[in-house]
């Protein structure tokens, strides 16, 4: 299986330009490519996404043993002809998370994309650090920014250091804005098609593609392949996806599939209501910036609260969490009624709030655990709300805690996200508690909004 991991020095090098770029190359050659992101990012794969035409993942080493990482990364590229891993951060950077900490799980080439602004000589120390700092798989590396006059002097900092020049990306006017929360989605960037194909021009034209995929050939670990619970029931799960609700991690929705379960999107924009379903999930997203929609949308603020009080099991993770509150606070500092299953208000803060991996213990019994038990989470969000909720005390590595999150028997709605291959007791749970709620229910469910 061919496989490679583009990893950076820091955030921000350009190795989300060097692996859309080296992607839509791939792609213009008709391979078959799969994507993967290091980490709980959900915005770079949608650029994956955007770019190869087909799902791209997350890979997880906070969420994930190595087994399942195996699982997950054979499972998905299985028909492809290499997978392209973007990494996370720096190379080094977020412990378990890291990208060279994939890289050493996995056993994967990593290719380090080195930024050259304003650097000549001093970027084969740059190199030399990456290279000696920790034993690794580093194969190579890319230099995004690099003036042509400064090729000779790259691929001469290579052959002294014993490593590959995989080539560079030089500098243009090609470039992918960034906002509070990492990159705009790839829908919000205009004539991203156009970009995206220059983009793969300059690394037809710039990168050494054929030795990269040489250097990727390598056998894939041995693993024992994941296999969650099927239930014969089926029930219907209504899944919130739209421009406003968009962070949705699609292994969690590939395997509650996989676990007999239908999915039916829906878009609380647009749509006047939730469809039948037996359980309800409001995904993460970017809700204040469509706060007045939303609101507007009366008729699906409403269903929703008919669904939540009616018993549907949900859950609803930070942009959701925040849909459901009494109101919700804009930049502007106008405040738009929300669905009101929360009392209180979400409103926007001057910095990143609780960023980063917890561990969550459950305070009483709920949806997805019993009381004592243990769940891992990421947070990454600029609101705040009143009402944080107390089912769940969240703990940090470094000690500090915090309550967080509305539990009951029926619902999450909290701001850490969670991903579901970490513990697959939690969907198992979840898809039975729809199942109960699809009985009480009778056969022909109720719609939300009758």
């Amino acid at each position: 299986m061919k496989r490679i991991i583009i990893g950076g020095t820091k955030s921000g090098c350009g190795k989300t330009t060097v692996t859309c770029a080296l992607l839509a190359a791939l792609k213009q050659r008709n391979m078959s490519v799969s994507a993967f992101k290091c980490g709980p990012d959900y915005i770079d794969p949608m650029f994956h996404r955007k770019v190869i035409g087909v799902s791209s993942h997350n890979l997880d080493g906070y969420f994930c043993n190595r087994n399942t990482l195996l699982s997950l990364l054979g499972e998905y590229s299985i028909k492809s002809d290499i997978a392209v891993i973007e990494g996370v951060m720096g190379f080094y950077d977020g412990n378990c998370g890291s990208a060279h900490s994939m890289s050493e799980l996995t056993e994967t080439p990593a290719v380090i994309v080195i930024n050259c602004k304003g650097m000549s000589d001093s970027i084969g120390a740059v190199m030399s650090g990456f290279l000696s700092y920790r034993p690794n798989r580093i194969s190579g590396f890319i230099f995004d920014c690099l003036p042509e006059k400064l090729i000779p002097l790259a691929e001469k900092l290579c052959r002294e250091l014993g490593t590959e020049y995989f080539g560079c990306l030089p500098k243009c006017d090609i470039t992918i804005e960034s906002r509070h929360l990492g990159l705009v989605t790839a829908d919000e960037i205009a004539d991203i098609q156009t970009k995206l194909e220059a983009l793969g021009q300059l690394a037809e034209e710039y990168i050494e593609i054929d030795k990269l995929i040489r250097s990727g050939d390598v056998p894939l670990p041995v693993y024992e392949p994941v296999k969650p619970p099927f239930f014969q029931e089926s029930p219907t799960i209504a899944v919130a996806k739209d421009s406003a609700f968009c962070f949705i991690y699609h292994e969690n929705i590939e395997l509650l599939e996989k676990m007999g379960c239908k999915i039916s999107y829906f878009s609380p924009l647009s749509d006047s209501a939730v469809p039948k379903a037996d359980g309800l999930i409001l995904s993460g997203g970017y809700p204040e910036l469509y706060a007045a929609t939303l609101s507007a949308n009366t008729s699906m603020l409403e269903s929703i609260k008919k669904c939540i009080s009616s018993g549907m099991p949900t859950i609803a993770e930070c942009g959701g969490f925040m849909y459901l509150h009494d109101t919700l606070t804009d930049k502007s500092g106008f405040s738009y009624p929300m669905a009101g299953v929360i009392n209180g208000n979400t409103f926007p803060t001057d910095r990143l709030r609780r960023f980063g991996y917890i561990t969550m213990n459950a305070n009483s019994d709920n949806l997805l655990c019993k009381r004592g038990g243990t769940l891992k989470a990421h947070e990454f969000h600029y609101w705040e709300s009143t009402n944080c909720g107390n089912g769940f005390t969240a703990e940090k590595s470094d000690g500090r805690t915090w309550d967080c999150c509305h539990t009951g028997m029926n619902i999450y709605a909290g701001f850490p996200h969670i991903y579901f291959y970490s513990d697959l007791g939690v969907p198992e749970r979840f898809v039975k508690k729809c199942i109960e709620y699809g009985v009480r229910n009778g056969q022909d469910k109720a719609h939300c909004s009758d």
